[in-house]
């Protein structure tokens, strides 16, 4: 006797390809909602620096990292880490450490800091990095646009503000989306701009494009006037 095979009906098969695609869609939405939130949390770091900037103008006259009386206004620790007043924060932006003549990109978060603006590593060593690492684990970091530092000097024409922003180890695909949320989605123009990158105090150096845009998995630093 033969005995009787079974198999999936179109239903059920039908309904197995549902659920399927149901999951895979609720995987997509789950790494688009990922994704956004990195980009968002990067966002963050640009304007944060804004308020950090304005708030501590407000409250001492006086511009974080450049603050020539931090050591009285704040309290500091090591008095000896003062800006020199010349109402430029001097230096490269993504300084690597604390030296025997601090660069002022360095003062900036040690200044916010003490300030209670921001929170960050205010324990002074002789190697210390104050920098602050974003959600990528790039860092951060910010100079005056019109010193011999800034990064914008690849491009023209250069980005508008008094100071410029950046912020290190971004992927393509987030520093594309980043540059659509601030400004104008193209990486070489407007106030946001992206550049090859390189190591920490080194300069930066022009996008090479893939088809004109970014790579998406390639890794930038991005940079935005203020």
């Amino acid at each position: 006797m033969k005995s009787k095979q079974s198999g999936f009906t179109l239903l059920e098969m039908a309904s197995v390809l549902f659920i399927m695609g149901l999951m895979l869609g609720a995987a997509l939405k789950g790494q688009e909602f990922i994704n956004s939130v990195k980009v968002k949390n990067l966002a963050s770091d640009f304007n944060n620096i804004s308020l950090y900037m304005d708030e501590y103008q407000d409250k001492f006259r006086a511009i974080p990292g450049d603050d020539i009386k931090a050591a009285s206004h704040l309290g500091a620790v090591v008095t000896a880490l003062v800006g020199n007043g010349n109402s430029l924060i001097d230096g490269q932006w993504d300084e690597p450490t604390v030296s025997a003549a601090t660069p002022e990109p360095q003062l900036f978060w040690y200044d916010v800091s003490l300030a209670n603006l921001a929170t960050g590593n205010i324990n002074y060593t002789a190697n210390a990095d104050f920098l602050p690492q974003n959600t990528m684990g790039g860092v951060v970091g910010i100079t005056s646009a019109n010193s011999g530092n800034n990064p914008d000097t690849v491009y023209a024409p250069a980005v508008s503000g008094t100071y410029v922003v950046c912020s290190s180890n971004i992927l393509g695909k987030y520093a594309q989306q980043l540059d659509i949320q601030l400004d104008d989605g193209i990486y070489n123009t407007g106030s946001v701009r992206a550049y090859t990158q390189t190591s920490r105090g080194a300069a930066l150096v022009a996008v090479v494009p893939v088809n004109g845009q970014l790579d998406p998995s390639g890794v930038y630093t991005v940079c935005m006037g203020i």
